[in-house]
This record gives structure tokens, sequence and C-alpha cells, in this order.
């Protein structure tokens, strides 16, 4: 936090409240920047004293926006808008456009594989392989999406089984349907408990092992048993 900041909390009814505890209220001619364009706001903070409204959302703390003088956004606002009509800059806008595209692409094709190497099927569900692979990498990969696929904290080998069994929960499972008691910990357990039966599940996959005619994967990916097919051919 810089000299010019003053951080305060998002509560009910649109009141801030202050490190203290107590309500607190900008000064009259100061107006509210939510958050979103990260340029103006950046020339805003660097321009002099602003309010950084936070708020808390699950584990995380995330920025609202700002409050701060209405010439000074005002001014901003304009300075920015005359940087993005010029030519250079929006040459530079679609080159960045393009190489965040490329990267996108190469990530998911990396994901993918990721993906497969976990899934592991036999021979005889290579085609089922593929179709999960590719379910899975186009839930989890979308930038902006939140999920596990998007971490950098973990390997890729890592992120990619923990997306598979984050998928098969709310695919393959009655998870999102389900009652849990509002119990600490219960939830997880349940998650826990699900992730144990999607194991089971991709193993049977894993060994070669013909589904069940009610197999759940096959439900949501529309598949039919491989094996099933080469009896009736």
């Amino acid at each position: 936090m810089n000299g010019n900041e003053t951080i305060v909390r998002a509560g009910a009814q649109g009141i801030l409240i202050g490190d203290n505890g107590k309500a607190m209220t900008p000064p009259h001619d100061w107006v509210f920047l939510p958050a979103g364009d990260a340029g103006l706001t950046r020339k805003v903070t660097g321009a002099g004293s602003f309010w950084r409204v936070q708020a808390q959302m699950g584990r995380r703390v995330i920025s609202k926006g700002i409050w701060a003088p209405a010439a000074t956004i005002a001014r901003a606002q304009e300075e920015i808008a005359a940087l993005r009509a010029t030519d250079s800059y929006q040459k530079k806008l679609t080159g960045d456009r393009r190489r965040r595209a490329h990267k996108q692409t190469e990530y998911e094709q990396e994901f993918k594989l990721a993906v497969q190497n976990f899934l592991a099927f036999a021979p005889c569900h290579q085609a089922l392989e593929q179709a999960m692979a590719e379910a899975v990498t186009v839930h989890a990969i979308p930038v902006g999406s939140g999920t596990v696929a998007r971490t950098v904290m973990i390997p890729i080998e890592e992120r990619a089984a923990k997306a598979v069994i984050a998928w098969m929960r709310h695919q393959t499972t009655a998870y999102d349907s389900m009652s849990i008691a509002r119990i600490k910990g219960e939830r997880r357990e349940v998650r826990r408990m699900l992730a144990r039966r999607s194991v089971d599940l991709l193993r049977a996959y894993r060994e070669g092992h013909e589904p069940a005619p009610d197999c759940p994967l096959h439900k949501v990916l529309g598949q039919s048993s491989p094996m099933t097919k080469m009896r009736t051919e």
C-alpha cells in the first residue's frame, strides 16, 4: 500500500468501512471507479489520493474499485482514450492479442496431452479417452475460468489430474444436486468420497474392462461401448 492509498471494506448497502470498523464517507467531490480497466486504474492511483474498496470472496480478497477525485478520474479517462486511439497503440494491441491467442492454443494442446496421459485408458477405450480429454480441456482451459487448470502453482500433470476429478464430480456424479449438511468438513468429505468413486471408474477403463451399460462417462460423452459395438458387428 502506498502513501496515497486508503483501504476500505465494502459493507452492506454500499457502506464503506475503515480499518477501525467505523463507516466512512468519501469526500463530496469524489466518485467511484469500478474495477475492470487496469490501465485507467493505474493512472488514477498514480495521480494522488484514493480509497481502494476491497471485499471478501471466499478465501480471497478482491478489489471492487476505487474512490478518487472526480477531476482526477475524468482527466485520466481523457488521457487513456487519447492514447488508445493512436495507431501505435492499436498495432501493439493487435500484436498482444495474437501472442495471447497463440500462447492459449499452445497451452490447450499441452494441457489436453497431460489429461490424456493421466487418463491412460486401455487401447480399446482410446476413443473415449480422446473425447473425455477434449471435454475436460474445453471446460477447464478458458482464460479467467478460475479452474485449477489456470494455476501455475502446481505442475501441469497435477493440474490435469485435479481437473479430471473436478470434471467427473460435476458430470458423472450427483454432486450438484446433493443436499450436504452445513457441517465443517462435510463438503470436503463428500468430495473425497466422490473422488474415490471417480478413480475406481477410471481404473476400469485403464485396465480395459467393459463398462456397465449405464456408465456415466458414456452417457455424458455420448459414446457407446467399443466392446458392445464389436459384438454387434
